[in-house]
C-alpha cells in the first residue's frame, strides 16, 4: 500500500518526522510518534514499521553529527560497538521480514508496553547512573576528553548486539535501552553516552533500512516525508532538545505510544 497522501496527511507525517527526530536525538522512542501516525493513515503494521525505519535513518545521523565534538577521538571504540550494532540490526530486520505479519501484530504491543515503561522509568535510570562513580573492570578504563571510558568488553558488545536485534525488528525505545546499557558498562558521562547512542541507533536503523529497501515493502511517500522531518528534528534535538522540559517530552511519548497500542489491539 502506497496511496498518495493528501496535503493534511503529508503535513502530519512531516511534523511527526520532526518530532521523532528531535526525540530520538534526546532520549530515543521517536518511533512511538511516527508509527502511530502511519497506522492511523491505514498502513499495515509491518509496512508502517518498515517505512518508518527507512524514514528515520537520516535523522539518526543528523543527531549523531550534532554530537561530533563529544565523539572526537573515539573512532576505534565506536567501530567495535558499531560492528555489534550492525550485526544486531541485520538480524532484527531479517526476523521482521521472515516472521509472518501475525507474529508482528502479536509481538509489537508487548514491545510498545516495554518501550513506554522504559520511557517512564528513564529519569530514575538517569539519576542512578549520575550517582555512579567510574570503577575499573576487568577490561580497565581509559581517559579521553576528561571522562573515564571503559573498554568495550564482551558483555557490552553482546548487549549492543541484542539492542540492535530489537532495533532492527521494531526500534521504539531502542535509544533508552542503549542509554542504560552504555551508562552502566561504558561511561557515566550521559551527554557523551547520548552521542554514542545516536551513532549506534543510526547504524542499526541504517542497515535495517537497506535490507527493507532491497527486499521489503516500503511506502515511499511517508518514508521520504519522515526522512525530511527527522533530519530537521535530529539537528534541533541534538542542539536544543536537552532544554525541553523532560516531563512534557515523556508525557507526549506515552500518549502517542498508548494511541498506537489501542490502534493495534482494536
Amino acid at each position: 500500500m502506497d496511496a498518495t497522501l493528501n496535503v493534511a496527511e503529508g503535513l502530519a507525517v512531516l511534523a511527526a518526522g520532526v518530532a521523532a527526530g528531535a526525540i530520538n536525538a534526546v532520549v530515543g522512542s521517536g518511533t512511538l510518534v511516527t508509527f502511530p501516525v502511519l497506522l492511523s493513515l491505514g498502513y499495515p503494521p509491518v509496512v508502517a514499521n518498515v517505512s518508518n525505519t527507512v524514514g528515520l535513518v537520516p535523522g539518526s545521523f543528523s543527531a549523531a553529527y550534532a554530537y561530533r565534538k563529544e565523539l572526537a577521538g573515539h573512532g576505534r571504540l565506536l567501530a567495535r560497538l558499531g560492528v555489534a550494532a550492525v550485526l544486531g540490526g541485520v538480524t532484527g530486520g531479517v526476523l521482521l521480514l521472515l516472521l509472518p505479519p501475525g507474529a508482528f501484530r502479536a509481538i509489537v504491543p508487548a514491545l510498545i508496553v516495554l518501550a513506554l515503561v522504559l520511557v517512564v522509568v528513564q529519569p530514575r535510570l538517569a539519576r542512578a547512573l549520575a550517582r555512579r562513580r567510574p570503577v575499573a573492570d576487568d577490561a580497565g578504563t581509559s581517559s579521553a576528553g576528561g571522562r573515564a571510558v571503559r573498554h568495550a568488553g564482551p558483555l557490552l558488545l553482546l548487549g549492543v548486539f541484542g539492542t540492535g536485534v530489537y532495533g532492527g525488528y521494531f526500534g521504539a525505545a531502542q535509544g533508552v535501552l542503549l542509554l542504560g546499557l552504555l551508562g552502566v558498562l561504558l561511561s557515566t558521562d550521559l551527554r557523551w553516552v547520548n552521542g554514542v547512542k545516536n551513532v549506534l541507533a543510526g547504524l542499526v536503523n541504517g542497515v535495517a533500512a537497506i535490507l527493507f529497501v532491497v527486499v521489503g515493502n516500503v511506502a515511499w511517500q511517508p518514508a521520504l516525508l519522515i526522512a525530511a522531518g527527522s533530519v530537521v528534528g535530529g539537528l534541533i534535538g541534538g542542539r536544543w532538545g536537552r532544554r525541553l522540559p523532560p516531563v512534557a517530552l515523556r508525557a507526549t511519548i506515552v500518549v502517542v505510544g498508548l494511541a498506537a497500542l489501542v490502534n493495534l489491539l482494536l
